[in-house]
């Protein structure tokens, strides 16, 4: 799944066994973000609202984080 953060920057998120692999977006690179670690309990549709309290102060007003298609 790839998310929009606030226009900032983007990322992609993959289930790899039990685990949530979350990848950030760099001229059509992955980069590996070890540093985000989201719970493997966690379901896919409520990945967007954990990641907005990760990277809520980011936001600028009205912003939001979206589902790329």
């Amino acid at each position: 799944m790839k998310f929009n953060i606030y226009g900032r920057f983007q990322i992609d998120v993959r289930r790899v066994g039990e685990e949530w692999e979350v990848y950030r977006l760099d001229f059509g690179k992955r980069v590996p973000m070890e540093e985000i670690v989201i719970p493997p309990t966690l379901a896919e549709d409520e990945i967007a609202i954990y990641l907005d309290d990760i990277f809520h102060e980011l936001a600028g007003f009205g912003q939001s984080i979206e589902l790329m298609a």
